[in-house]
């Protein structure tokens, strides 16, 4: 099997969501005076590559830590929408045969090269409420995109996080989905911490295909 790894790696520079502070690191135990290295780590929930469960937005639902593990593993597809300007249902119902056979759409939008400029905060596409309410409606377990977020960063009602995780499909933001995993068949993995009264978590995302 190829596993790549679709996630970004987690540091005190790395872009945060407007308003949220940057992971901070403090070494508590030094291997050269305590004789073993031990960090504290101070982290946002929906910091980096991460999965908002229905409990992040939704009054009285379900945390991540309410989910069975086979909640966060399955049959994923890649659906490109470089180039586009918004995710739109015309676009996605392209995919619908492969959708239908899936467990995690992952949207390729392109956005991931802007990581790290200010440029990835604003202006990445989103899915039209057509489009989000479509997805809603098949039986997958999570929608994944390459940008910061699956609404606009000013968006203050939420539209799309709504639609999606009313019908409890986890939504991944942040990822890195390269090119060559369009058109493939793989396992996608993304495990969250298992956090008591979890709204979200940092993952580690992974694509995992047979060769």
């Amino acid at each position: 099997m190829k596993i790549v790894d679709l996630t970004h790696m987690i540091n005190e520079n790395m872009p945060v969501f407007p308003g949220s502070e940057k992971p901070k690191f403090e070494n508590i135990g030094v291997l050269e005076k305590d004789g073993f290295e031990e960090k504290k780590i101070t982290i946002y929930s929906h910091t980096g590559t991460h999965m908002d469960a229905p409990r992040h937005i939704l009054a009285d639902s379900k945390g991540l830590d309410d989910f069975s593990p086979e909640k966060f593993i399955g049959k994923g597809i890649v659906v490109d929408a470089r180039g586009k300007s918004d995710i739109t249902l015309e676009l996605l119902s392209k995919y619908e045969t492969e959708i239908e056979k899936s467990d995690f759409v992952l949207i390729n939008t392109g956005w991931d090269r802007y990581w790290g400029e200010d440029r990835y905060y604003r202006g990445f596409p989103t899915m039209t409420i057509e489009a989000a309410q479509w997805i809603a409606c098949k039986k997958i377990k999570g929608l994944g995109i390459d940008a910061i977020s699956v609404d606009p960063v000013e968006s203050l009602d939420l539209v799309n996080h709504n639609i999606l995780l009313k019908k409890e499909i986890l939504i991944i933001e942040n990822l890195k989905i390269p090119e060559k995993l369009h058109g493939k068949e793989f396992l996608f993995s993304a495990f969250p911490l298992k956090v008591e009264n979890s709204d979200g978590s940092p993952i580690r995302a992974v694509a995992i295909l047979d060769i």
